[in-house]
């Protein structure tokens, strides 16, 4: 990727008055200029979502998180991997990697759905990808979208 002296240059750029900091309207600039028009309200979402410090200024760090694709919105994604993570881990049975007709109608009873190992299986076979009888994680991801 970039080196921090070439982030430091385009965010110098960027920062058209020079105060150390990018103001939503000079990223509105700074983007209109490289890769076309962006809304005034799309911008301020993109500053709001990288301003470590609450000024609604990006300083080189939060610029930088921004050129990377960092930022609340990534945090977010993360926090609910995490608990998609969690929630697979309920469904599956202890020992095993994957989520299996017998686990799934075990937690389907304990939310007060009652289901028959036959419509489990049918459940699991819907997003069985590589058809090995058993929800993976990535499968289970796929199940909840």
């Amino acid at each position: 990727m970039f080196s921090y002296n070439e982030f430091e240059c385009v965010f110098r750029h960027c920062d058209v008055d020079g105060d150390g900091k990018v103001s939503p309207m000079e990223l509105q600039h700074c983007v209109k200029n490289v890769c076309g028009e962006i809304s005034e309200q799309e911008v301020e979402d993109i500053v709001s979502s990288l301003d470590s410090d609450g000024d609604g200024l990006l300083g080189l760090e939060d610029f930088i998180g921004l050129v990377k694709g960092k930022g609340k919105q990534e945090e977010g994604i993360e926090e609910n991997i995490k608990d998609l993570k969690e929630a697979f881990r309920m469904y599956a049975m202890e020992g095993s990697e994957g989520i299996t007709p017998t686990s799934l109608k075990r937690m389907l009873n304990r939310l007060g759905e009652s289901k028959t190992i036959e419509e489990c299986m049918v459940m699991i076979d819907h997003f069985d990808l590589d058809g090995d009888g058993v929800l993976s994680f990535n499968e289970f991801i796929v199940m909840m979208q």
